[in-house]
């Protein structure tokens, strides 16, 4: 597609060639090296860039995504009005010392290539705002990174960096950092300088700890550090006030901070696959929170105070040693779905008929001989009592116990049967 704008009766060109199966640059695309400013050749098949190609002078933004080019030459520091420059997913495995040239780069994607190193001269971009190196081959970030002063998004997910240079927390304006699927195992202590960062996403390393500094981002609206080492959280996270997701799975934490309660904003909570013993009871102050997993932990108890999480639509606890849940799970009006199979539950407390809005409740793998006679009253679309069930719905008959008052729901699936490994561990 050949676009032309007309501003101010200077005629501007912009062209995309993408997804055109192209093995080369097209020869009429250089006819254009006086105007053209936007050059689009995505998802083809090109191999290289000529000489000719570094004649487009007025190019600002360029995207080469997609393609087969091995290498890009030092010419490309002929492209000083380069603004974007995208490379993502090509076989490049060297950049070039010249990219120092393109001083007015604002954004450079170079993810998705085999390159093992970056050159010095790219901390001498000092205009660089987004800087993606994603699933490149880098084993270190630049010792000056911290130069690139006007850095708001940096991402490094999945290479094979282990440690972070000082300079890095001197990106004070940066938002974004993504360092996920990295080898990262210690962060530093003056992680808490970036005081503009709102993403902080570090899943699959292999951190042990947070520094306490963490409590200075009360910009800070999302962390991710699934699949670390962490064994537990400094009280300080309680000061990251602007905390909406906390993403923690598959890390060896044991408790939570009391201080966990202070993040009123949080509307996320992924504890799942840790060795949590117990949940603090400020939890309740999580006024915000609308997802809370917990799934494979060792808890036993929940605690009442999670009645207060008035706006929690999921609850997961499955595959825990929970005995009993608390009643007051009933104040939870707005969940959808409650799920609490695999723990040691032999009833479930006659508050859940308040959940009006309940849709799923999943109990399989427990030790229930019944149903409270008040889930008669809810409208769920599925009640999981059984691994070996069907459909996800079963006809539950009312039945009077033999104190002669207590009436509940039971069905053929009940009472459930221990598991094989339970018996054979009596």
């Amino acid at each position: 597609m050949w676009r032309r704008i007309f501003l101010c009766n200077r005629q501007i060109e912009s062209v995309d060639k993408s997804h055109c199966s192209l093995s080369a640059v097209p020869d009429q695309i250089y006819r254009l090296h006086r105007c053209l400013e936007e050059l689009n050749l995505d998802a083809n098949q090109i191999q290289e860039l000529p000489p000719q190609f570094f004649r487009l002078l007025k190019l600002r933004n360029l995207s080469l995504e997609d393609n087969e080019i091995k290498r890009l030459p030092m010419e490309i520091s002929s492209l000083t009005k380069l603004v974007e420059l995208n490379l993502r997913q090509n076989e490049i495995y060297d950049i070039p010392e010249a990219i120092r040239f393109c001083r007015s780069l604002n954004t450079l994607n170079l993810s998705s290539n085999p390159v093992e190193r970056l050159p010095d001269s790219i901390t001498q971009l000092r205009n660089l705002t987004y800087l993606m190196l994603n699933d490149i081959s880098i084993v270190e970030l630049p010792d000056d990174i911290g130069s690139l002063v006007n850095l708001t998004v940096l991402e490094a997910r999945e290479n094979y960096i282990k440690v972070l240079p000082k300079s890095i927390c001197e990106l004070t304006v940066l938002e974004r950092l993504d360092l996920g699927a990295n080898e990262i195992q210690e962060l530093p202590d003056s992680l808490g300088s970036l005081l503009h960062l709102k993403e902080l996403l570090l899943d699959t390393n292999q951190i042990k700890k947070l520094p306490t500094s963490i409590g200075r981002l009360s910009n800070l609206e999302s962390i991710d550090l699934s699949e670390n080492c962490v064994e537990s959280l400094p009280d300080e996270i309680g000061n990251v006030r602007n905390l909406t997701d906390l993403l923690l799975s598959s890390n060896l934490l044991q408790f939570l901070p009391s201080s966990i309660g202070k993040l009123r904003n949080l509307s996320m909570l992924k504890l799942d696959i840790n060795r949590i013993e117990e949940i603090s009871a400020t939890i309740g102050g999580l006024m915000s929170l609308t997802e809370l997993v917990l799934t494979e932990n060792c808890l036993k108890q929940l605690p009442g105070t999670i009645g207060k999480l008035g706006k929690m639509n999921n609850l997961n606890a499955d595959k825990n040693f929970l005995t009993s849940i608390p009643s007051e799970i009933g104040n939870c009006t707005n969940l959808t779905v409650l799920s609490l199979r695999d723990n040691h539950l032999d009833h479930l407390p006659s508050q859940i008929g308040k959940l009006k809005k309940l849709t799923v409740l999943d109990v399989c793998g427990n030790r229930l001989e019944s149903l409270p006679i008040t889930v008669a009253q809810l409208n769920v679309k599925a009640i999981w009592l059984s691994e070996n069930q069907s459909k996800p719905s079963v006809k539950l008959l009312p039945e009077t116990l033999s104190d002669g008052k207590t009436e509940v729901l039971t069905c053929f699936l009940l009472p459930q049967q221990p598991l094989p490994d339970e018996i054979s561990g009596l």
